[in-house]
């Protein structure tokens, strides 16, 4: 027999969208009950990339998340675009008086998961075997079996499914009802970290003809660097030498920029891929994050996509939940998207305008420098580039 718990909002994983959810509920005295199927520790262990933009750090702030991006952080003004050997920096602050953040989604997820510990919030890790069950009732839930080996079943009068990119939460939404945009690309990132100092201020997207590298950090001794390669590539084929060279050949440029090395520790490989599905919401049913959409990494907008859905259904899940009134939500869909695929514009923008394609031909090789010339060389384009980077307003969210 299964051990069965009520709460107001049920919330299918339990990363970055799901936990900010659950606190924002909280801070408005709405229970739920978070699952994940990832232990913490698991969670806790796999380095992502992260820089927070304007608005998530104001997120952090307003839902007393936590404040330790103030001292474990590092607040960048702008960053660098290196074309050919040549940098030019995008100083967001100058123009368009906003700030971003050097600040890992693992601290993100340690500080929400602390912080709804604390709060005594019902947040269940590494649980298996999840059922969603009568998700188109007035009593959706989920039967699932927590990490003591214990059958249970958690039912609400909400479920938002914010399961990550293998989300099984958006199948709920009718097949007939729904619409999944894709597309693939050709290449891939051969992803780092290496104890060595930090190369540079802040991060570094450097492109030339050999291809694309971002050089990025982590703290003063560990950083994360990413070059662009093959999906097929072995990751384990280069010797460090070889990698340390590789770095080095995308950046060489007149003012003698030398990249500073060390020890190697962790490899990876990530597939660059774009994903929205629509809708976002069916009944009493909402989806959230990487359960709806997916970014290249280029732009930082995966993580700060999931904290704006966050940001976007908080305010209107709470008064849902309240008044136990699907009408509540109305609106939500509409704000997400918008921000969604003004993210996926500009990472799609970026991708390919820092990315040299397999069948690049000299043509398509000079239009590429051509638009960067447009985008550093005038004001107007550097704008476009900054506040795309560090976050739009938040009127959109009519909020």
């Amino acid at each position: 027999m299964s051990e069965t718990t009520r709460t107001q909002v049920v919330i299918v994983g339990a990363g970055p969208a799901g936990l900010m959810i659950s606190q924002m509920l909280a801070n408005r005295g709405v229970d739920s009950v978070a699952i994940d199927i990832r232990t913490r520790e698991e969670i806790e262990n796999t380095h992502r990339a992260g820089i927070l933009e304007a608005q998530a750090i104001k997120m952090m702030d307003a839902e007393n998340v936590s404040d330790r991006y103030k001292t474990d952080g590092y607040e960048h003004d702008g960053t660098i675009i290196r074309v050919n050997g040549v940098s030019h920096r995008i100083n967001f602050k100058e123009l368009v008086g906003e700030s971003v953040w050097l600040y890992p989604q693992t601290d993100v997820f340690i500080d929400l998961a602390n912080a709804r510990q604390k709060a005594q919030g019902d947040v269940r890790f590494g649980v298996s075997d999840v059922e969603v069950v009568d998700p188109y009732s007035d009593n959706p839930g989920v039967k699932f079996v927590d990490a003591d080996g214990n059958a249970q079943e958690v039912r609400g009068d909400f479920l938002v499914g914010s399961d990550g990119s293998r989300s099984i939460c958006r199948f709920l939404i009718p097949e007939e009802g729904r619409t999944q945009f894709f597309r693939e690309y050709p290449f891939a990132w051969f992803g780092i970290m290496a104890e060595a100092p930090m190369s540079a201020d802040e991060l570094i997207y450097a492109t030339n003809e050999r291809g694309f590298a971002l050089i990025s950090q982590r703290t003063e001794s560990i950083q994360r660097m990413y070059l662009q390669c093959n999906p097929s590539d072995d990751m384990y084929q280069w010797s460090e030498d070889q990698l340390w060279e590789e770095f080095q050949s995308r950046l060489e440029g007149s003012d003698g920029f030398q990249l500073k090395t060390g020890k190697i520790f962790e490899r990876t490989l990530l597939p660059f891929r774009s994903f929205v599905q629509e809708p976002m919401q069916h009944g009493r049913i909402v989806l959230a994050g990487d359960a709806a959409h997916t970014v290249p990494p280029t732009g930082a907008r995966g993580l700060n996509l999931a904290l704006s859905d966050a940001r976007a259904l908080g305010e209107r899940l709470a008064a849902a939940a309240k008044g136990n009134d699907v009408s509540k939500l109305d609106g939500y869909q509409e704000a997400a998207l918008k921000r969604i695929w003004r993210a996926q514009n500009f990472s799609y923008w970026m991708t390919t305008m820092m990315h040299s394609l397999p069948d690049e031909n000299p043509y398509d090789y000079k239009r590429r420098q051509g638009e960067l010339e447009m985008v550093l060389g005038h004001k107007s384009g550097q704008t476009h580039l900054a506040e795309a980077y560090s976050g739009w307003p938040n009127e959109e969210d009519g909020l």
